[in-house]
C-alpha cells in the first residue's frame, strides 16, 4: 500500500455520535464509508444514518477510494462531484438488480445520497423516464419473459416481478402494452415459429427450382 494512504481508523463513540448528528466540526478529521452501499461521506452528510455495524472510518478520501468506495453525490467528500452520467448509471444498475424488490424514490435517494427531487429530475434527464417508470418497465419486460417462457399463472408472475397485487399488475401491463397479459401470451404463443417459417420457405423454393 502506498505510504501516503492513511490506514483505516477506528469507529469510536465520538465519531459515531458525529455521524448520527451530522456534526460538521468533524468533517476535516475523518470520513466514513458504508459497506452495504459502497459509498463514503463526510460526517456532516445529511443522508440517513447507516447501521453502525456497516460503517468504516477513513482518514482521507484517497484511502476510501483505494478501498473501492465511491464518493457521496450529496456531500462530495473528495471535493469533486461524481459525473452525472456515472451517478445515473449506478442507480440504473442497482434497479436492474433489485427491481423485483420494493424500490421507492426515497429509498433510492438514501441509497445514492441525493435529494429525491434532484435524483428524479437528473435520472429523467438522462434516461427519459423517472426511476419509478424505469422500475415499471423492468417489471413488465420481466413479465413478458415469464408469459412466453413459462406456464406460471398471473398471480405467480405478479409476485415474481415484484407486484403484491395481481389486479394492479394486469392494469399496468395493459396500460404499457395495450393488451392484457393473457392476450399477450395467447397472441405470441399462437404465432408460427420463425425458424419453422424459414425452413418451409427454403423447401418451397427448392421445389420450385427443381420443377423449372
Amino acid at each position: 500500500m502506498n505510504d501516503s494512504i492513511q490506514k483505516e481508523l477506528q469507529l469510536t463513540d465520538e465519531r459515531w455520535q458525529a455521524i448520527i448528528h451530522n456534526d460538521a466540526a468533524f468533517d476535516h478529521q475523518f470520513l466514513y464509508g458504508v459497506r452495504t452501499t459502497g459509498i463514503f461521506c463526510r460526517p456532516s452528510c445529511k443522508s440517513r444514518p447507516p447501521k453502525k455495524e456497516n460503517v468504516r472510518i477513513f482518514g482521507s478520501a484517497t484511502q476510501a477510494i483505494y478501498e473501492t468506495f465511491r464518493p457521496c453525490k450529496r456531500c462530495k467528500p473528495n471535493g469533486a462531484q461524481i459525473p452525472t452520467e456515472e451517478w445515473v448509471d449506478q442507480i440504473t444498475q442497482y434497479i436492474d438488480k433489485h427491481y423485483v424488490n420494493t424500490i421507492t424514490l426515497e429509498a433510492l435517494s438514501d441509497q445514492f445520497h441525493g435529494s429525491p427531487y434532484h435524483l428524479q429530475r437528473t435520472f429523467k434527464k438522462i434516461k427519459g423516464v423517472t426511476p419509478v417508470e424505469y422500475v415499471q418497465r423492468k417489471r413488465i419486460n420481466g413479465a413478458k419473459a415469464y408469459l412466453l417462457e413459462t406456464n406460471k399463472s398471473l398471480d405467480q408472475i405478479a409476485l415474481a416481478i415484484g407486484f403484491s397485487s395481481t389486479s394492479y399488475f394486469v392494469t399496468l401491463f395493459k396500460k404499457m402494452t395495450k393488451q392484457t397479459p393473457t392476450h399477450f401470451r395467447r397472441f405470441y404463443m399462437s404465432m408460427p415459429n420463425i425458424e419453422d417459417d424459414k425452413e418451409d420457405s427454403l423447401k418451397l423454393q427448392y421445389t420450385r427450382n427443381k420443377g423449372s
